[in-house]
């Protein structure tokens, strides 16, 4: 099992404080980014023939980092996957990756490139920071050889691992994350770190922690103590986030999070709509400041925003919410009407109908009771919406214990089709009121609209753990959901696992 405190003799710690005035505002830019990939199939190259493909991919990323730099931009996020994609088998990755050295041997790649043996790409992004005056946040491949005196040495002498790098505006190498919490697919081909890594460092305009894609959902680890313990103001989040509605669009889930677990989120994605994988965001503990989902287009996109340096200290910062206060209290329980099963992500979920209008229902499953008070602006007779609950462990793609209140629109007029995936909705809410009584404190608020919008301003959530919208939404409605996080019931970390 993951445990939620972790002696500090164990945790990897960066920390750079930077000798000038703190600023209360930055400028953040991430990149959404229609990766070049290597080919359709994995296939064996030499060095050099690998760095050639990666250039291919870094022209794009430095002349998107010099374009954020001239519009004022202090630090700009690349995504997971950026350089060189996925299409992988263990041997075929290895000419991609480099020996990345521990930040604390004070080097700048852009100026010292044959310190450290091969590190063309190392060199490419420090040059970027240094050239163009700006921090440069991107991921990449790591290969650290290894011997039988290690038990878990891979069987062909080295590991590889997910990695994200930081440079500064000089160049200098500032940090580096090994991602914890892997995908499924891409288990054939990188390792996991040994350890969780709490990566974090201090800059004029706040305290930054790195994760990786599923970092931020899959286990408690690095993510929540980066934010708890190390009281970082922002995370930095390359990701390759495939969208999985009707609860987990990346736009969807990483608003959520940020505004859930109160703090800054820089996230960028890899633009590849044929695979639904687009939506990256600057996202704030009070919604989104932009984003962007596109499925039609091929072209990245780069979104720049202003944030606050240090939200904990602004005074808009919102208070903290007691999740299951306002649901707990007997009085707010309604009779329960006629339920169904529907399965959204592999999850059997409790449903009910809603059959009318306006209407107040509570659907239970095991410890989990979901509330939810409505209203439709006009209720349309091809659409159907359902309410339900699931308080179980999701077993496909990965292990975690969820508890999650959720008001989804049908994908046609059966009800079997409650939870399976729909882009496009018709049907307006004036009010609604969504609780739950949850058992943990990591619950992620959600509102979607149709085409996979979000609605920034439009929804608050109250101390007593309420989701409201009072004066409705701009849009129609895909989804409304409070996602909770269980991490003391989580199935143990594959690493902790492994022998």
């Amino acid at each position: 099992m993951v445990h939620s405190q972790l002696s500090i003799c164990t945790i990897f710690l960066i920390g750079v404080v930077l000798e000038v005035s703190a600023l209360e505002k930055y400028t953040a830019a991430v990149y959404e980014h229609a990766v070049i990939l290597t080919g359709e199939t994995p296939k064996l190259v030499t060095r050099e023939e690998a760095v050639q493909q990666m250039n291919k991919n870094l022209d794009v990323l430095e002349e998107v980092t010099k374009t954020a730099a001239a519009l004022g931009s202090h630090i700009i996020v690349l995504p997971e996957d950026g350089i060189y994609g996925w299409v992988f088998e263990r041997k075929t990755l290895y000419p991609y990756l480099e020996d990345i050295p521990d930040p604390q041997e004070n080097w700048i790649p852009c100026t010292d490139p044959q310190r450290f043996g091969s590190t063309e790409v190392q060199e490419r992004l420090s040059c970027m920071a240094r050239n163009y005056s700006i921090y440069v946040v991107a991921n990449m491949g790591d290969k650290k050889s290894c011997n039988s005196t290690d038990p878990k040495c891979p069987k062909d002498g080295h590991y590889q691992y997910n990695t994200d790098v930081v440079y500064d505006p000089k160049g200098k190498f500032l940090a580096r994350y090994h991602k914890y919490n892997l995908f499924e697919t891409e288990m054939p081909y990188f390792d996991f770190a040994k350890e969780p890594q709490f990566v974090n460092f201090n800059t004029s305009f706040g305290r930054f922690g790195i994760i990786t894609c599923a970092d931020i959902l899959n286990f408690r680890e690095p993510a929540v103590s980066l934010v708890e313990v190390f009281k970082v103001d922002t995370i930095l989040f390359p990701t390759a986030w495939t969208n999985d509605l009707p609860l987990l669009s990346a736009i969807q889930f990483h608003s959520a999070w940020a505004m859930g677990m109160r703090v800054n989120l820089l996230s960028a994605n890899i633009h590849k709509p044929s695979l639904d994988l687009t939506g990256s965001g600057i996202f704030t503990p009070n919604g989104a400041q932009t984003y962007y989902f596109d499925m039609k287009t091929q072209e990245g996109r780069l979104l720049i925003a202003e944030v606050d340096a240090r939200p904990r200290q602004s005074p808009t910062y919102p208070p903290p919410v007691n999740w299951s206060l306002y649901a707990s209290d007997p009085k707010h329980f309604f009779p329960q009407a006629d339920v169904f099963t529907g399965t959204i992500y592999f999850d059997n979920f409790t449903f009910t109908e809603l059959s009318q209008e306006a209407g107040n229902h509570t659907v239970c499953q095991k410890g989990l009771c979901c509330h939810l008070s409505y209203k439709m602006a006009e209720k349309c007779n091809n659409e159907v919406y359902a309410f339900g609950a699931f308080d179980g462990l999701h077993v496909v793609e990965g292990e975690y214990y969820l508890q999650v209140c959720a008001l989804v629109k049908c994908s046609t007029m059966d009800l079997k089709s409650c939870g399976q995936e729909v882009a496009t909705a018709r049907t307006k809410f004036d009010y609604f009121s969504l609780s739950g009584t949850f058992n943990t404190s990591y619950v992620f608020p959600e509102v979607l609209m149709t085409g996979t919008q979000l609605a920034p301003g439009e929804f608050k959530v109250l101390t007593d753990g309420r989701l409201i919208s009072s004066h409705g939404l701009s849009k129609p409605v895909l989804s409304v959901a409070l996602f909770g996080r269980w991490f003391e019931k989580d199935s143990p970390h594959p690493q902790s696992a492994s022998p």
